[in-house]
């Protein structure tokens, strides 16, 4: 039996308030595929991860649809079991007194925290330290997250993000305010996690991001997809100078990519 595409968006608008932030959005991603999303700030990639998440909803119209793994609609519980989701918006919302297990157990019931209407079993507690100790971050599952340096927040998000066995992770900017050791070892998870089978979808502004085993990168501006290929072919100094409108400079080596 074919696997269905992971996301299928064909000719999708999405409004926020008066400004149309998505514009005949077209984006098809196979459930084996890693895909990078670039582009700058503004042009519509918070509002296609919050698509995605069923935090917004097209514009009902002809020849529009928005498929997850085949269906059009989905139990917003379901969706987030098959995909895990690290944002950093969600560490916004965690109380400081909550720990990393309790971050990470939150991730059953799409919550930031455990409150007193949660049933935390033994089976979820297992999973969890499960998920801490793939991420060899056992040592921070009693530590309050106010105690935890961003990088380590960080992985405990990935964590919380795993701790459902989900077939694809979507990134969003997961490098951002991150030291250069933290941003180390997010990368290298990605890749981990890349080699592991789970599907990857990276959203980001930087470059730097996009490890050697996402193949396929999608440009986007003003709410459009502007450029989809390979990576090798849309990774072109004139291509990103125009996106960022900037002239830039780029190198390449092992795999990886820089822009200054």
């Amino acid at each position: 039996m074919t696997t269905p595409p992971l996301l299928d968006f064909h000719n999708v608008r999405v409004m926020r308030g008066q400004k149309i932030a998505l514009d005949d959005f077209s984006l098809r991603m196979e459930a084996d595929e890693h895909v990078a999303i670039l582009g700058p700030n503004g042009c519509g990639k918070s509002t296609l991860i919050k698509t995605i998440t069923r935090e917004c909803y097209p514009v009902m119209r002809e020849d529009s649809w928005m498929k997850l793994l085949g269906h059009e609609s989905w139990d917003v519980f379901k969706l987030r079991e098959y995909m895990g989701i690290v944002s950093n918006d969600l560490m916004l919302s965690v109380t400081c007194e909550a720990s990393g297990r309790d971050v990470v157990l939150s991730g059953f019931f799409s919550s930031t925290a455990i409150w007193p209407n949660h049933m935390v079993d033994p089976e979820k507690v297992r999973l969890a330290d499960a998920a801490l100790a793939a991420l060899k971050i056992s040592h921070l599952a009693d530590r309050p997250v106010e105690a935890m340096s961003s990088g380590e927040a960080r992985r405990i998000l990935i964590a919380r993000a795993l701790v459902h066995k989900p077939g694809a992770l979507l990134f969003d900017e997961p490098c951002n305010s991150l030291d250069l050791s933290a941003r180390q070892s997010v990368r290298h998870i990605m890749r981990t996690l890349a080699n592991a089978g789970t599907a990857i979808i990276l959203v980001t502004h930087e470059l730097a991001d996009i490890v050697p085993e996402i193949g396929r990168v999608v440009l986007m501006d003003r709410g459009r997809v502007v450029a989809d290929g390979p990576k090798e072919e849309i990774l072109q100094v004139e291509r990103l100078a125009a996106l960022f409108g900037v002239k830039v400079e780029m190198a390449r080596r092992d795999g990886h990519y820089h822009l200054w």
